[in-house]
């Protein structure tokens, strides 16, 4: 798939006010600092469509963006954020958990993972909710530039270790570098390979 177009549309704090549910929704996550803005902009090819901050915890709302005006691309908070007063954590946590619990057209949930880190309980909790709610997502390794082969592979592994604790297969894996654009391929044709099928 290639992007052509890539526009912001809303944001907001309540899925009862996301635009109309009539084309597929991907949504991007994960733990504060992991990359997430710098992703986006990297598979849009749109350098300043997400908001990229040195101090993590920059996105506070549900950000919808529409890609080829076919489908809507999701910028949801980080989760994890040490610095947010805990009354902000409580809020941001349930907005998001409203969103992804009732958004009919929410087709697919990355959870992004920084590949330098061990697995880390947050993640994993995360992780085990989304399937506790049934919402369908995919691994997301983010900085792979910033390791070795085999230090990614060795963190991968122990991903899967921890992973196959409680599921019986993994969801499906992606491993990205927002710096190279190493991943974007794989990830877009994974989007349009969904978006057919539901055709």
């Amino acid at each position: 798939m290639i992007v052509n177009s890539a526009e912001f549309v809303i944001s907001n704090t309540d899925y009862r006010k996301c635009p109309e549910p009539d084309r597929p929704e991907y949504a991007f996550i994960g733990r504060s600092n992991v990359g997430k803005s710098s992703l986006i902009n990297m598979l849009t090819g749109h350098k300043k469509l997400a908001k990229t901050s040195g101090k993590p915890g920059k996105t506070q709302l549900i950000n919808h963006f529409m890609i080829n005006d076919n489908w809507y691309l999701v910028d949801l908070p980080g989760y994890g954020f040490a610095k947010a007063s805990k009354v902000a954590r409580i809020k941001w946590e349930q907005f998001i958990a409203d969103y992804l619990c009732n958004r009919k057209n929410l087709t697919n949930v990355f959870v992004l993972l920084d590949s330098r880190l061990e697995p880390q309980k947050i993640d994993l909790e995360f992780m085990n909710w989304c399937g506790e709610k049934e919402i369908p997502f995919a691994m997301v390794f983010t900085k792979i530039d910033k390791l070795s082969s085999s230090a990614l592979q060795k963190n991968l592994a122990k991903y899967k270790k921890e992973m196959l604790k409680y599921w019986d297969e993994l969801p499906p894996v992606f491993t990205t570098s927002s710096e190279s654009g190493f991943g974007k391929e794989k990830l877009l044709n994974y989007i349009e390979f969904i978006n057919k099928e539901l055709k």
